[in-house]
């Protein structure tokens, strides 16, 4: 049982209702997760904001899925480890690529080190070390790079929190956390 349900976007007014109907435009659905963050209006536009200035930077939608899906293994969020599951196939992750990525792992070395990287700030609450920059540069990430492989963490780890709080239903194809093969 969900503990903050979902809003239903037919009946959703004002800027909750413009900004459900915004998504529904562009995915032609609304997942549950935006009819959660639709009760705070402030924090959905927030949500879409960031992920769509994300969108448009210079990381790759397979590796933005990737360290989606990282994060949402380490932070036991089924609803995410779902939905980024469905959207990593989408974007051309195979069934391996995404297995590998749930456990902050990939066969490409610049994918590997962006992995390693957001596997370290989500592990160390931002507070990486110096070290881990080096080895993350020396993989190719620059400067852009970094600061965007930490906005994809942050955007992840706040739906990964709402929906820990909200228990929101999962309307995607379910992936459960801990299910991972091993390599």
């Amino acid at each position: 049982m969900t503990r903050i349900p979902a809003v239903d976007p037919a009946s959703a007014t004002g800027k909750a209702g413009d900004l459900l109907q915004a998504v529904k435009k562009k995915l032609g659905v609304v997942p549950n997760l935006f009819r959660v963050a639709a009760h705070a209006p402030a924090a959905l536009e927030g949500l879409l904001g960031l992920s769509g200035s994300l969108a448009g930077g210079t990381l790759s939608p397979r590796t933005r899925e990737a360290v989606a899906l990282a994060v949402a293994e380490t932070n036991a969020c089924d609803y995410c480890l779902s939905a980024h599951t469905y959207l990593g196939r989408a974007a051309g992750l195979s069934g391996t690529d995404v297995e590998a990525a749930r456990r902050g792992e990939a066969t490409d070395p610049r994918l590997a080190a962006t992995l390693a990287f957001a596997g370290r700030l989500v592990e160390t609450r931002g507070r990486v070390t110096a070290a881990d920059v080096v080895a993350a540069r020396a993989a190719g990430l620059d400067d852009a790079a970094l600061v965007e492989v930490v906005g994809h963490v942050a955007l992840n780890i706040f739906t990964n929190y709402l929906n820990h709080v909200a228990d929101t239903e999962i309307d995607f194809p379910v992936v459960r956390t801990g299910t991972a093969a091993a390599a």
